[in-house]
């Protein structure tokens, strides 16, 4: 398994991080515990979660179930905790934690003790902000989102108040290091700007969708991140599932995440599908399963620490661990760079 630095920190993070959203929802515990147990085995030493997990579907009495979920696998093997990377996300606007409160110096204190107390941790080695207060282009958003409408004074004061909560966690010994997720270029720049000038906690790292469908942060995000050390963190490499193939024809497999969200989260549009046959494609016709092409593409990238993968059964999480041994050929690299050309931003 391929280690890679998780930013400036000092830690090393394997190139595939293990996803939890589905704890507690399409994943029950005991599979849960056991996918960690394989991960671990594998020498994924990089687990993800956040306080609002589960998903599909989000609901309010879930909010820190799968928390608890490994909180439980924490607290029955005891000394062990040193094994992996833990990170975690604070919710804000739009979620139903703290009936949406932004985030800042009030809602940080709690939120950390929260997540300690379902993790059954000591400490939170990565603690992330899920998305901006002010908003964000991921989600496809990017396609009306419009900026003119913030006020640049205030949003530059909240994350001076909330870097300034943070360090008192990283004092406190209750966090390690800090991560942004669904962030701009421009945001994440003033983070970076603050805490330099001030000393407070610097961003690590980016977690933004990223795959071979969706690739926003190949411009601006990507010189940002090889040029200051923020590494991407990329969620949904294998955009919910599209790039497996398996809803090729209109085939929606029963248990899958389509079977539950029709549209995958906007994904689902009519240009998606002659992109994701291409891919497929080319995948086919190198003797290559597109899981292992799309998880071994992450690799490639300049600008990658890592690519969380989510598996609702331990056959999948199977299927993922065997991309760290495939590496892409010149002439398979140059396919895709075609596809990209022919297929962009398909959602």
């Amino acid at each position: 398994m391929k280690m890679n630095p998780l930013g400036r920190t000092g830690l090393t993070v394997s190139e595939l991080c293990l996803g939890t959203m589905t704890f507690g929802t399409q994943t029950s515990e005991a599979e849960g515990h056991a996918q960690i147990d394989r991960a671990l085995a594998a020498g994924i030493n990089f687990i993800d979660t956040a306080e609002m997990y589960p998903v599909n579907p989000i609901r309010a009495e879930t909010i820190g179930r799968t928390e608890e979920i490994i909180g439980n696998w924490n607290a029955a093997n005891k000394g062990r905790r040193d094994e992996f990377v833990l990170a975690t996300k604070h919710s804000g606007e739009g979620s139903r934690a703290r009936n949406g409160a932004p985030i800042s110096s009030k809602t940080i204190p709690e939120t950390v003790e929260g997540s300690l107390k379902r993790l059954q941790t000591d400490v939170i080695d990565l603690y992330q902000f899920h998305w901006p207060n002010r908003g964000s282009y991921m989600f496809r958003q990017n396609w009306t989102y419009d900026p003119s409408g913030q006020n640049k004074d205030e949003t530059i004061a909240n994350m001076e108040d909330c870097l300034e909560a943070l360090q008192k966690q990283v004092d406190k010994g209750n966090i390690r290091f800090f991560g942004l997720s669904n962030e701009s270029t421009w945001g994440t720049a003033q983070f970076l700007r603050i805490s330099e000038e001030r000393g407070w906690p610097r961003v690590a790292t980016m977690q933004n969708e990223y795959s071979l469908l969706c690739r926003l942060y190949d411009t601006d995000l990507a010189e940002l991140s090889v040029n200051e050390d923020v590494g991407l963190i990329a969620f949904s490499p294998l955009a919910a599932g599209l790039l497996t193939g398996k809803y090729l024809d209109g085939a929606v497999p029963e248990g899958s995440r389509k079977s539950i969200v029709s549209d995958l989260g906007g994904r689902m549009t009519p240009r998606v599908h002659g992109a994701v046959a291409a891919y497929v494609d080319i995948a086919e016709r190198h003797g290559l399963d597109p899981v292992h092409m799309a998880l071994a593409w992450c690799r490639t990238r300049p600008f990658m620490a890592s690519a969380i993968f989510g598996a609702t059964t331990m056959d999948q999480l199977e299927v993922v661990l065997g991309s760290v041994e495939v590496t892409l050929s010149d002439e398979v690299m140059g396919e895709i760079d075609k596809a990209h050309r022919a297929h962009p931003m398909p959602y």
